[in-house]
């Protein structure tokens, strides 16, 4: 597909955030499917009469129509798109939490069709499970995977053996895990063998597992995002 950055029609898209511009308008950021992440000017939106007012909302998919050359374009029409409930309570929450994920790691016009398509999954799943905990450790996995980040959970690094279950192990930011030494006095994070094989697996049955594989994730993330602390976690202890 040729980008072409001076007209888009009917792009599949979210809403990740809108901020407010000059008396009527809204900044927004978008993820769209095939051009990334894409920052665009909604004019006029905050009037009563604007056919943008009411559907600049996070998590609902949208269908957006676009012309611009320089890095803010101006949004012309959006479209709902059925097929999303509205996200409500603790789902709510997280559902903050993965669009500042997104806005935070994700540059500009910078595509990833499969990411889009995770997302969307795990909006559809927070609706219907209970239990956000295994779905937000999902999404992570697989956004590290699109940014070229992939967790290694399986084998020691420096060994190339299987991961042994009842071993422990230090994750070593960029590289995986390796396998803890009782005189070690590492700055990674140690977790157990089986702790590793059960996010492989996508398995957070076990209350360890739990625990260790939420210290992981959020060093991790640190490492990516900086010092700029992500708001939405300290709304949600779960994350």
């Amino acid at each position: 597909m040729t980008v072409d950055k001076l007209r888009q029609d009917a792009q599949p898209a979210f809403v990740l955030h809108t901020y407010p511009y000059l008396e009527t308008s809204l900044l927004v950021e978008t993820f769209t499917r095939n051009l990334g992440r894409v920052p665009l000017v909604a004019k006029g939106a905050k009037r009563p009469k604007s056919a943008l007012r009411g559907l600049l909302v996070a998590f609902q998919p949208l269908h957006l129509t676009w012309s611009g050359k320089s890095e803010l374009r101006t949004l012309h029409k959006a479209e709902w798109q059925s097929g999303q409930q509205p996200l409500q309570g603790m789902a709510l929450i997280c559902g903050f939490y993965l669009n500042e994920l997104l806005i935070r790691l994700l540059h500009r016009d910078d595509p990833h069709k499969r990411l889009f398509d995770y997302y969307q999954e795990t909006l559809s799943a927070l609706n219907a499970q209970q239990d956000y905990f295994p779905i937000l450790r999902h999404f992570e996995k697989c956004m590290l995977v699109e940014l070229g980040y992939a967790l290694v959970l399986n084998e020691d690094v420096a060994s190339g053996k299987p991961i042994n279950l009842d071993e422990n192990y230090y994750y070593e930011i960029e590289r995986g895990p390796i396998r803890a030494n009782g005189n070690d006095n590492s700055p990674y994070p140690q977790l157990r063998g089986k702790t590793l094989l059960d996010m492989e697996r996508n398995d957070y049955s076990d209350i360890v597992t739990r625990k260790q594989s939420k210290i992981l994730m959020r060093y991790i993330f640190r490492h990516y995002l900086g010092e700029q602390p992500l708001y939405s976690r300290q709304l949600l202890r779960i994350m």
